[in-house]
């Protein structure tokens, strides 16, 4: 570690462990991201990204990823970015988006980083943008999104295996 960059507090591992359950025992309960084979890549405080490979799964009549699909992707990442910041014993709905497509793509993956603009207690606003990552790691914008979130009670009970 560089000496300019200071150690991490303590707790903040800790944190950030918790914050991960947090989103991926939510995310594992979604079965369309199930369906789909999202797969959570990072989470931090007020930021998450999510990927979605290539497959049958999520193209449309042209063999691109289906704009259903980069949708679904941005709303995810978008909504547990906004997650993160959420009080305990919350989740969040999606009140609006808007999204814009700016590419269509085929084969590698798409990869939804969302990130929180202001979290409030009554909405929490967040924007994602989605990138096609070819098999060489070259990132392209596919999408960018704006999103409103609603803080809602949690319904359910986590269960440990």
């Amino acid at each position: 570690m560089p000496a300019s960059v200071a150690s991490p507090e303590p707790h903040a591992d800790a944190d950030a462990a918790a914050l991960h359950r947090r989103v991926a025992g939510s995310l594992a309960r979604q079965g369309l991201m199930t369906h789909l084979g999202a797969q959570l890549r990072a989470v931090g405080r007020g930021r998450c990204e999510v990927a979605l490979p290539y497959s049958e799964r999520v193209t449309q009549q042209q063999g691109g990823f289906h704009g259903g699909a980069m949708g679904a992707l941005a709303d995810i990442a978008g909504g547990y970015a906004g997650l993160t910041v959420a009080p305990d014993g919350m989740e969040v709905t999606t009140v609006e988006y808007k999204i814009n497509f700016l590419a269509a793509f085929q084969d590698g993956e798409l990869v939804a980083r969302g990130q929180v603009v202001r979290g409030g207690k009554r909405i929490i606003v967040t924007t994602a943008e989605v990138v096609h990552r070819a098999a060489d790691g070259r990132e392209t914008p596919c999408a960018v999104m704006q999103q409103t979130l609603a803080p809602v009670p949690k319904t359910y009970q986590e269960t440990t295996e």
